[in-house]
């Protein structure tokens, strides 16, 4: 068994196509495929159901990809290892950034890293701060840019305080408390609020800070875009809690109130507490 029919296997796997795979691992479809079907006479199972139009990963085949993706990740660490021995970065680097960050520039940090690591392969994934914590955790995360409330910071993991903001009301220009200088958790309770989905880090510091003072209040949208939160407050339609760093400069069509006594969130840099590959800790190292 080599290490390149895992590779396909992972390919068509996460593509449930053979084409789309073949021209992933840069190989003909007839090459990919007489590989996967000499893999699977060699196990004596089908890792693959497929007809003409259809791929299904099999049982079998399921159980094959996690020991198949746990063997190229060692395989990988294996060569990145050794590089990093003899002064040279390599391997992958997979970061997780929240849709609210703003306490690093996250494009220039990936810019200066691979200027200077031009060996290592950057992949950058989007999600919420949970997803990324239980990423971490099981190895297939190097970093991650993380958004929690003030009393909850991530646990399993590595992590270290980036920034400490509180957020603001954000309102359409033309809303009847446009004119305020500062509201109240009471001021909002008969306002309809957009927000980030139910349970999500993003929402939960607004959530607690709403049940601490005994207000009730109607979250009637949810998105996990903030351009798409912003765009819904403009059309006058909500108002939102959001950090005043993700509030573009010129908004006429928005304003932004202080809140007394409002929800606070913190951003956490995190990484894997046990032994992060050499590409993250150079990552980490570059960072102020």
């Amino acid at each position: 068994m080599e290490l390149q029919q895992m590779r396909y296997v992972v390919a068509v796997a996460e593509e449930r196509n053979f084409t789309r795979a073949a021209e992933r691992c840069l190989v003909v479809q007839s090459a990919l495929s007489h590989q996967i079907k000499a893999l699977e006479h060699e196990l004596g199972m089908r890792l693959f159901a497929r007809t003409s139009r259809r791929v299904e990963i099999t049982a079998a085949g399921e159980a094959f990809l996690t020991q198949a993706r746990a063997s190229l990740d060692a395989a990988e660490r294996a060569v990145s290892e050794a590089a990093a021995a003899n002064g040279q970065i390599r391997g992958t680097l997979t970061v997780g950034v929240i849709p609210t960050v703003t306490a690093i520039d996250v494009p220039a940090a990936l810019g200066q890293f691979h200027r200077t690591h031009p060996a290592v392969q950057i992949r950058l994934r989007g999600g919420g701060s949970d997803e990324f914590i239980a990423a971490i955790r099981e190895g297939s995360m190097d970093v991650a840019v993380l958004g929690l409330p003030d009393n909850a910071p991530p646990k399993g993991v590595n992590a270290r305080v980036l920034a400490r903001e509180r957020l603001v009301a954000v309102v359409s220009a033309k809303h009847a408390l446009s004119g305020r200088r500062r509201l109240r958790l009471e001021d909002m309770a008969g306002e309809a609020f957009v927000d980030f989905p139910e349970g999500t880090p993003g929402r939960v510091p607004s959530d607690l800070a709403f049940q601490a003072a005994g207000v009730r209040r109607e979250v009637a949208f949810e998105a996990m875009s903030t351009d798409l939160i912003l765009d819904l407050v403009r059309q006058g339609l909500v108002i939102a809690l959001l950090s005043p760093a993700v509030i573009p400069a010129g908004s006429d069509d928005l304003r932004t109130i202080p809140v007394v006594a409002g929800p606070t969130r913190v951003e956490y840099l995190a990484w894997s507490s046990f032994n992060p590959v050499p590409a993250a800790q150079a990552f980490l190292d570059s960072l102020p």
